[in-house]
């Protein structure tokens, strides 16, 4: 790999000459950003691998496992503006590594849920520990969507966004065997100690790696041209943002007030929601499905639902280069967006079907259709990365990510009451299910032009 000392502005590197090879130093800076969105979603997850095993020890029902999974949800929506600010105003670096740092140590401390039955309850207990790991990775999808939006040109930016999107299927496909490996053989307690010990690691490994483009010591003037000429914001660094603010005279309640008020983002929001109501069943209520409904084992639900997550990452990845091919081919970037994301989520309606049928290989058959879908149609983050004002690229994320990530409050909560109602996860299918046509509706008939929103100024 070749490493210049390359020039502090974009214009300068545009005068290197093209023979001159560029690195490929952003690939790298994908692949971190991959592996730490991996672990995020690993943590996240825990609580529904181990969730049939605290069942069994501490006697939950399913209406408060419910509010136990949204726990997580409450805090990372309420944490949303503030981590967005924080983000611009401090840089995704630092940021960045304190969130992992602390939800890792926050995910580590669940495996004490229990020692101290006497002065709390292990409901309440684990109620906080969860809410205290959404409190502390509330910067992080924000932080990926800058990062990515700093590096990538506008034509790769579609395919960066995807592959560390897909990062939470990847992270089933190899977490969930592992976690349920873990807790049965091991116990629960594994599953969280040794996930809270592997985020700590990557966060130092965070901040030794992470640079803007234009700081960056490995990056070449070749590529920081590239990167710039594409539309990427080579400058977006340690303390870029605070100076992007300034020159915007940073009014958050004004800049708020413009993107809810804006047609196109409340389409996105909307369908963000929907999108993750389907995240949401996954990373709670599908390996209970499996045990409860079709009478799994702990270890064959862990390794059934790796099936539908390794569908969801390839699908995860296709979106993107699927999305990034039509701009190369010519297509508008609205219509490259757009056509992944309805064709994916019509797809995942296909999940519906799993009460109808039941043979577990047609169950998992479908639920991987389902899921292979709804990761094509996961395109969300680059369209925040193609809308967001480059002033308050970190709370434009934030907003995007409060309304998608509201749908981690809503549905275990309505999916534990319809199994409390029910005694079935019928109505649950059906409610996940036909959030999807809702995504189809939002980018049909709600969002116009996808384009990138100029701050409106005093």
């Amino acid at each position: 790999m070749t490493s210049t000392t390359h020039p502090a502005s974009p214009a300068t590197a545009r005068a290197v000459p093209a023979a001159r090879q560029a690195t490929k130093v952003r690939y790298g800076i994908l692949a971190l950003l991959f592996i730490i969105t991996t672990i995020n979603y690993a943590d996240r997850a825990t609580l529904s691998i181990t969730g049939p095993a605290l069942r069994g020890e501490f006697g939950f029902d399913a209406v408060q496992m419910g509010y136990i999974f949204s726990a997580f949800s409450w805090a990372y929506v309420a944490a949303q503006i503030p981590g967005g600010w924080l983000l611009d105003r401090y840089g995704a670096r630092r940021v960045y590594a304190a969130s992992i740092c602390l939800w890792s140590v926050f995910t580590a401390l669940q495996a004490t849920v229990g020692l101290y039955a006497g002065m709390v309850s292990a409901v309440v207990s684990l109620f906080v520990l969860r809410f205290c790991v959404g409190l502390a990775e509330s910067p992080a999808f924000p932080a990926n969507a800058k990062v990515v939006a700093s590096w990538f040109p506008t034509k790769e930016r579609g395919t960066a966004s995807a592959i560390f999107n897909s990062a939470q299927y990847f992270a089933a496909v190899v977490f969930t065997p592992i976690m349920a490996g873990l807790t049965h053989w091991l116990g629960w307690h594994h599953v969280y100690l040794w996930m809270g010990a592997l985020g700590i690691v990557l966060a130092a490994v965070w901040m030794k790696v992470i640079r803007s483009p234009a700081k960056h010591p490995s990056v070449n003037a070749a590529e920081l041209a590239h990167i710039a000429d594409g539309g990427g914001l080579v400058h977006m660094g340690e303390g870029e943002e605070a100076r992007e603010a300034a020159k915007a005279k940073q009014d958050t309640r004004a800049h708020l007030r413009q993107l809810l008020t804006d047609r196109m983002m409340v389409g996105v929001y909307l369908g963000q929601f929907s999108i993750n109501v389907l995240t949401y069943f996954f990373l709670t209520w599908f390996p209970v499905y499996l045990v409860q409904e079709r009478h799994m084992s702990i270890l064959k639900a862990g390794f059934m639902a790796s099936l539908p997550a390794l569908c969801g990452f390839l699908g995860g990845v296709l979106g993107g280069v699927i999305s990034d091919w039509m701009i190369r081919r010519g297509h508008s970037l609205t219509v490259a967006r757009k056509t992944p994301i309805v064709a994916g989520m019509l797809l995942s309606v296909s999940m519906i079907f799993c009460n109808y049928v039941d043979s577990e290989w047609l169950v998992v058959g479908l639920m991987a259709l389902a899921f292979f879908g709804k990761g094509i149609g996961a395109l969300g983050w680059a369209v925040v990365a193609d809308t967001a004002p480059k002033e308050i690229i970190g709370l434009s994320g934030s907003l995007f990510n409060m309304f998608g990530n509201a749908a981690g409050i809503v549905t275990p909560i309505v999916i534990g009451y319809i199994l409390k109602t029910t005694g079935s996860f019928n109505g649950a299918l059906l409610f996940v299910g036909l959030n999807a046509l809702v995504t189809v509706v939002a980018y049909l008939f709600i969002v116009p032009e996808i384009k990138r929103i100029v701050l409106k100024t005093a």
